[in-house]
Parts: C-alpha cells; sequence; structure tokens
C-alpha cells in the first residue's frame, strides 16, 4: 500500500479507537448519573451489552498483558507508512505525554481490570431493561381459541 494511504488508514483507526474510548469512559459515567437521576435510556439492553462487552474485551487484553488490538492495527499502519508507531499502549502513550514519566503496564492492567469489575457491577447495580420477546401464538391457534366453547 502506498505510504500515504497507510498514514490515512492510522488516522482511521485512531478515530474509531478514540470513539470506543469516548463510549467506554461515557458509560462508566453515565449509567451511574442516569440512574441517580432516573433516566431511562441509561438502562437500555443493547447499548449496555455493547459497553459491558467492550469493556470485557479492554480488560480481556489488559489480563493477558496484550496491548488493544486497534493500538497494534494503528501502529503498524503508521510503521508502514515510515512513521515512528507506538511502543506501547494507546492510553499509557498518552499518559506518558501528558505527564513526563513512565508508568508500568502492570498499573495499567490493575486499572483495567478494576474498571472491567466496576462496569460488570454496574450491571447488577443499576440493571438494564431488556424486553422478552414473548412468543406471539400462530394464527391457527389463536383462531382455534376464539372459536372454543362456540357452537357451530
Amino acid at each position: 500500500m502506498p505510504a500515504l494511504l497507510d498514514l490515512q488508514l492510522a488516522h482511521l483507526v485512531l478515530a474509531v479507537h478514540l470513539g470506543v474510548i469516548v463510549f467506554n469512559v461515557a458509560g462508566l459515567i453515565v449509567v451511574p448519573l442516569g440512574a441517580w437521576r432516573r433516566w431511562r435510556w441509561v438502562r437500555g439492553c443493547v447499548w449496555r451489552a455493547a459497553h459491558l462487552l467492550s469493556m470485557a474485551v479492554v480488560a480481556a487484553q489488559a489480563a493477558l498483558g496484550r496491548a488493544c488490538f486497534l493500538t497494534l492495527w494503528q501502529s503498524a499502519l503508521m510503521q508502514d507508512a515510515g512513521q515512528r508507531g507506538y511502543t506501547a499502549g494507546l492510553i499509557q502513550t498518552w499518559i506518558d505525554h501528558l505527564i513526563f514519566w513512565n508508568v508500568p503496564l502492570a498499573v495499567f492492567t490493575v486499572i483495567y481490570l478494576a474498571v472491567g469489575a466496576y462496569t460488570l457491577a454496574l450491571w447488577w447495580w443499576v440493571p438494564p431493561r431488556c424486553r422478552r420477546v414473548r412468543a406471539q401464538p400462530s394464527s391457527k391457534a389463536s383462531a382455534a381459541s376464539s372459536t372454543s366453547g362456540q357452537s357451530p
């Protein structure tokens, strides 16, 4: 692939990664806040399940001692484009740049696992409302039940 395309794809992966980070962090904040403020939408089943799954992926990668697959993908694309890729996880790299000191990966692993446990706990503290689909009676069964007890 041409270097410019690799760099543009790396930026696209970064944008997706930032969206995932915002989604994950926002979910950690708005669920308890929404429960306190009685916002019904914070109990939405689909987005809560997506949030739980996303946080589970983050925690699992941390538990396995691996960097986020989006970080690895972006780094590989940047290197293919002739740029310097990340040598650590995306969030760890940002924090290193913000505060100018290195934090061991184990610290981030503990944080990610704690946040994953918190997300799982939110599932019980603020349970989502998942609609259960009731089986609709078939047209033959409903026709039979509507005529039962009547004489022909």
